[in-house]
This record gives structure tokens, C-alpha cells and sequence, in this order.
């Protein structure tokens, strides 16, 4: 799930203050006296100089991506293969025109934005089965899932309840607000808006004039300028529009059992494995969330435009799969196995969720990634939560083939890193207060809060999230396999683990107001460092073939 664009802005301007961090400190030196960053900073002037790169595909699976962002149109893969706007597959590899990458939440007439949450389809793919049953006759497989099905049916209900009472409320708010303005508005009439025309109203006998008068007189003794009601209800109608709009959305898709987004895609939904549908609009109505993944990673450095990305060598790969709801496994699935097939090397996957609809389709994508020295980058998510006892799919947990009646033993994938989101903040502040954690489940941590990025339109924002700190880490990794190609994705996951600047001061725990051991966060316990991890891969032998021509820049 991406986070709704609204509420992301909301939670950047929240941190926007006297403390408020200067763009692109994620790139700095790390420093015990101010932020931690990944040491960037004299990498191509120094450490770099001098050597050879070979260019990186690297896929976002996203939400889409602006590429004909100024700061990144530069860097965006085209599939050589295939001739834009023919309408025909020229390169057979089932997708028509897919010049800069897919998109699998399209169909042939538009595109979903919202959908539902995960929870939400599992309680309806239950409650079909479950809603009358009779409990004391239910098989042990059974009940096992009669008890998602109790568990998924109370968190939609109440969710769903919450929901609505806050739209109610929202939408009261808004009407009594500009209900007030207006009277006031009317009681004023030619009058300039000051304190002296206020106060010489009486709204003794009337609530809504009082609603109107206080709202005026609150905005000025706040020092704000009133040129008219029209210009302060348009404000007003902006910073709760945003907030009706997210509560609305949970109510009419995210929670609503009776929402089908498939209907847009037209595919079978039924059939996990089925790969070709979809279309080739890799933007998409909402790409702020993957436009900002992306200039992360891989905008232009140094053109003096807007700001620079991780990596210096790098084409990337749009794969619109997340909405504004949660993704769907089978979505997921095919996204990886599509950036596989296209020539991705890393993935970066800024998602998550809580409930998983078909696990093993995903573990599969996963193992064939795996198979083929792809390396997948993912975000830990934004819940303060300790993912070592709290579900969060997709991760790097599978279960091995098992014996007759006796279960395989859990594995973890290789190729996969999961990461927690830094604050710029040192001290015990350093872990952002959202970042979900896990001494076993997270990898490492990466600067995640306050991180300056293209958006949509040839536009910057600050954003955050361990969404904002996964492609930094696939920024790293996308330098490692370009300027050491002969690294696997198992190397160069070793190498980032290896050489993290290390962390062992009592920082605030997220969700609590316990002070842990950065240390016991992760399971590396620092934080990535890129200059570190390449004097490291200098001194590590890959074992991948790399010719000479593949070598060069």
C-alpha cells in the first residue's frame, strides 16, 4: 500500500520547521554531530574516478512514474525492442508497447486509482463460507480459517466504522465553517475585514455569526491578512479537501466489500498465474509516489537541475502496480517476473501489507528472481511496528518443501533486503518515529525522512517513509552492480550488510517511548554506506563473467 498522496504531504509539513532538514542530506557523510547520511558525497570525485560503469536497469513497482520528468527522462529505460504506438508486439514478449516499462493495474479503458484493502478482499473471499456456518462442525483446516475470517470481518467493520464517523465529521466541520464565513461575510458586507468591523458585530443571539466572527478574529491575531472570506474559505476548502477525500476513499473502496477494481483490468482474477493484461501507461492518474522512488535511485546528477540521485548509471523501469489502496499479490508477481524478463537487475518495491490473498504466487516471482541474480530492495513500512512478530507481506520468509505429514522449515530468499526508515536526527531520535523495525525481518536502516525528489510535472517535494528509504538502498546497490558488474545480487547484499555504519546508541524505540539499542533494530544494526560498501566491493572477487564490452561506460 502507498500511503495516500494527502496524507504523506500532511506527515512531510508536520517535520517542516525550525528543524526542518536540507535537501538531499541523505547523500551526506556520516557524522556523530549532525545527520546520518550514506556518504555519498565524494564518491564519484574520488573513490569512483577514473573507473568504468556499465548502466543498471533498475525496476520501480510503483504507483507509476513521470517519465518525461525533466530530472529523470534522461534516465528512464526504453525497450529497444519494440516501436512506440504501433500497436503491435514486436518484441513477443506479450506486452504491446511497452516502450518504458507496464502497467498492471490498467485495462483496456482507464486505469485503477483506488482499490480496496487486502483485509478486505480476504473477509469478503471468506465471509461467503463462513457468515452461517456452523462453527462445532468445522474441520481443524477449517477453523484455522474461520478464525482470519473472525479477525479480518472485525478490523473491516470497525475500520470501516471509523471511516465513516470521520467523513461525518469532517464533512460537519466544512459546512459549519463555511456556513460561518458566509454569515459573517453578509454581516460585513462593503466593510474591510479588521478587527474594528469584527468587533462591531454582535453574534450574541446568532451561533452561526459567532462561528464566523471567532474564525476571523482567531486568523487575525495570528497575524494573517484577511483580503476576503472567498480566499479564506478556498483555503479551508484545501487543507480539509484532502481529508474528505481520504476518508471518503476508505469508505467507498478500501473498505468496502462490495468494490471490484478488476472490472477496469478485465482479467481473470481467479487465475494467480495468468501474465499478459494490463496496458502501457507506466504513469498512471496518481505517480507521485513512483516518480519520488525514482528520482531517489536515479534522478540526473549533476545538470543543475532540481536535485541529484543515488546512482550515476541507471535506466529506470516503471511498473505501475500499487494503487491507492493495497497491491494484489498476483499484480506483484507479474510485476517482478516482467522486470526479470526486461533486463532489471535490482527492484525496488516501496509497499506493503498486513494480509496476504495468494502468498505462494509472490514466493514464486520471488525464487525466480532469485534464479536469475535479481536483487529486490523493500520498504519495511510506516506502522511503528516490530515486523519480526507482526505480519507484513510480501517478505523474504518462505517455507521449504516439507516430508509427509512433517512442514518445511522456514527460509529466507538470498536476494532480498528489507529496510527501515533513519531520521536526520541523531541521538535518541535517529530511527524515524514511523519506521517499522525487527532485530531478524529488517535488514538495515537508510535515511527515510525529509527526502527531497521529483514528483509529477517537473515538480520537487519533501516526502518520507520507508518508502522514501528502500531506493536509497537500491541506489547503492544499483552503484555496486554498475561500477563491479561481476557481483552477484547475494555479494552485493553481503557487502551493504557488512558495512553499515554501526549504531549502538539508546535511540526511541518506534510506537513507544522505550529507549532500545539502535542496534537491536536491524538485524546489521547501522546504516548504509555507500562509500564503505564500495571500498569493499574493490576488494571482493564477483564470480559473474563480465566482457570487456559489457564493461564500459
Amino acid at each position: 500500500m502507498k500511503i495516500k498522496s494527502i496524507l504523506l504531504m500532511l506527515f512531510t509539513f508536520t517535520y517542516l520547521g525550525s528543524n526542518a532538514q536540507e535537501a538531499g542530506w541523505q547523500l551526506e557523510k556520516a557524522d556523530e554531530n549532525s545527520s546520518i547520511g550514506i556518504g555519498a558525497q565524494n564518491l564519484y570525485s574520488q573513490l569512483l574516478k577514473g573507473r568504468t560503469s556499465t548502466t543498471v536497469v533498475v525496476a520501480v513497482i510503483d504507483s507509476g512514474v513521470d517519465v518525461e520528468h525533466e530530472d529523470l527522462q534522461d534516465n528512464v529505460w526504453i525497450n529497444i525492442d519494440e516501436i512506440p504506438g504501433n500497436g503491435i508486439d514486436d518484441d513477443n514478449n506479450g506486452y504491446i508497447d511497452d516502450i518504458n516499462g507496464w502497467n498492471f493495474i490498467g485495462g483496456p479503458d482507464g486505469n485503477v486509482d483506488a482499490d480496496s484493502y487486502e483485509v478486505t478482499r480476504v473477509y469478503s473471499k471468506l465471509k461467503y463460507k463462513f457468515d452461517k456456518a456452523d462453527v462445532s462442525k468445522l474441520s481443524k483446516k477449517d477453523k484455522k480459517e474461520y478464525e482470519l475470517y473472525k479477525r479480518s470481518k472485525k478490523e473491516v467493520e470497525n475500520k470501516l466504522e471509523q471511516a465513516q464517523a470521520n467523513l461525518n465529521n469532517i464533512e460537519a466541520t466544512i459546512e459549519r465553517l463555511t456556513s460561518g464565513l458566509k454569515t459573517v461575510a453578509k454581516a460585513i458586507g462593503e466593510k474591510e475585514i479588521n478587527l474594528e468591523s469584527l468587533q462591531g458585530i454582535d453574534a450574541t443571539e446568532e451561533p452561526m455569526l459567532a462561528v464566523g466572527k471567532n474564525i476571523l478574529l482567531d486568523q487575525i491575531a495570528r497575524g494573517m491578512e484577511i483580503n476576503s472570506v472567498d480566499e479564506l474559505l478556498e483555503g479551508i476548502g484545501e487543507q480539509m479537501g484532502g481529508a474528505k477525500e481520504y476518508y471518503s476513499d476508505q469508505v467507498k473502496y478500501a473498505y468496502n466489500t462490495e468494490f471490484d477494481s478488476r472490472k477496469v483490468i478485465g482479467d481473470n482474477y481467479a487465475d494467480q498465474y495468468e501474465k499478459h493484461y494490463g496496458n502501457n501507461d507506466v504513469e498512471g492518474p496518481d505517480a507521485m509516489h513512483g516518480t519520488h522512488v525514482a528520482g531517489i535511485i536515479g534522478a540526473v546528477r549533476n545538470n543543475e537541475i532540481g536535485m541529484d540521485g543515488v546512482a550515476d548509471n541507471v535506466k529506470i523501469m516503471s511498473v505501475r502496480t500499487v494503487p491507492n489502496g493495497d497491491e494484489r499479490d498476483k499484480d506483484v508477481a507479474n510485476a517482478i517476473r516482467y522486470a526479470v524478463d526486461n533486463g532489471a537487475s535490482i527492484i525496488n518495491m516501496s509497499f506493503g501489507k498486513g494480509y496476504s490473498w495468494e502468498e505462494k504466487v509472490v514466493e514464486d516471482a520471488i525464487k525466480y528472481a532469485e534464479s536469475k541474480d535479481v536483487l529486490l530492495v523493500h520498504a519495511a513500512g510506516n506502522s511503528s511496528q516490530d515486523n519480526d512478530t507482526t505480519d507484513n507481506f510480501p517478505n523474504d520468509n518462505y517455507r521449504g518443501k516439507g516430508f509427509l505429514f512433517f512442514k518445511g522449515k522456514i527460509k529466507s530468499f538470498k536476494n532480498w533486503i528489507e529496510v527501515g526508515a533513519l531520521s536526520y536526527q541523531v541521538g535518541e531520535n535517529l530511527a524515524a518515529p514511523f519506521s517499522n523495525y525487527g532485530s531478524d525481518n529488517v535488514d538495515l536502516f537508510a535515511p527515510g525522512m525529509e527526502i527531497y525528489a521529483t514528483v509529477p510535472n517537473d515538480e520537487y517535494m519533501m516526502l518520507q517513509g520507508t518508502s522514501m528509504a528502500a531506493p536509497v538502498v537500491a541506489g547503492v546497490a544499483s552503484v555496486l552492480r554498475s561500477y563491479f558488474p561481476a557481483l552477484t545480487a547475494v555479494q552485493v547484499k553481503d557487502i551493504l550488510m557488512r558495512t553499515v555504519t554501526k549504531q549502538s546508541q539508546l535511540v526511541i524505540k518506534p510506537g513507544s517511548s522505550d529507549k532500545v539499542p539502535f542496534s537491536e533494530l536491524s538485524v546489521s544494526g547501522g546504516v548504509v554506506n555507500i562509500e564503505n560498501a564500495v571500498k569493499q566491493a574493490m576488494q571482493t572477487k564477483g564470480k559473474k563473467k563480465v566482457s570487456k564490452k559489457k564493461a564500459k561506460a
